[in-house]
């Protein structure tokens, strides 16, 4: 039982700590102090039910169905290569904004003590939900690492497979909370527009990346 839970830790641990889209999405929320927790539960619960799909064997249905795969993997090209452009554009032509030292976003014109402009409001949450689960769902890199690697690889432990799925499920909730909440303490270091611009320049390159490899022929 605990050597099959470390396994799932370990294993989950290792495919969950990249720079990828989804990390950095989590990333820049944390950073901007949006729906922070709300965004690191969807990855957490999107993370384990499918690793539940892929301990049940459902990878094995996914197979037997391969335009399906195809098809996820265009539109997640797609809304990846979007997005990126999005990104883009804003390390391009940036909208001004920065962070005062409470780490609340501040719009352009206004000043640090908040007497000049007007603090900028919070995003909607719909948007960022819309955006975390496009980015976990659309993705094909993650059911290739949840459904059928972690699936195969936990039912080669037999009846313990569960457990070493519970402790691939543990590592995906430690890792996106601490990510999330863990953020927080970077915003010294991206207080000004530039860092911002730099921050949004590597996660255009990524997501274009990323995007493009999914369709590229491999």
């Amino acid at each position: 039982m605990l050597p099959s839970l470390v396994a799932g830790l370990g294993l989950g641990f290792s495919l969950i700590i990249a720079i990828g889209a989804q990390n950095l999405f989590v990333l820049r929320q944390g950073l901007r102090r949006e729906h922070v927790l709300l965004v690191a539960t969807i990855c957490a619960v999107s993370d384990a039910v499918l690793i539940v799909l892929g301990v049940s064997g459902i990878g094995l249905v996914l197979q037997a169905v391969p335009w399906l795969v195809d098809v996820v993997r265009w539109a997640g090209a797609i809304f990846l290569v979007t997005y990126g452009l999005l990104a883009a554009r804003r390390a391009w032509r940036p909208s001004g904004e920065t962070l005062r030292g409470d780490d609340t976003p501040v719009a352009r014109g206004a000043t640090a003590s908040g007497t000049v402009g007007t603090v900028a409001t919070k995003s909607r949450a719909l948007p960022a939900v819309l955006t975390v689960l496009a980015l976990t769902w659309l993705n094909p890199h993650v059911y290739l690492d949840t459904v059928f690697l972690l699936g195969s690889v936990a039912n080669t432990h037999g009846d313990t497979r569960w457990w070493f799925a519970a402790g691939a499920v543990v590592a995906s909730i430690v890792w996106f909370f601490a990510l999330a909440i863990g953020a927080r303490y970077l915003s010294r270091w991206l207080s000004t527009p530039r860092a911002w611009r730099i921050l949004d320049g590597v996660i255009a390159a990524v997501m274009i990346g990323i995007g493009i490899s999914l369709v590229l022929p491999h």
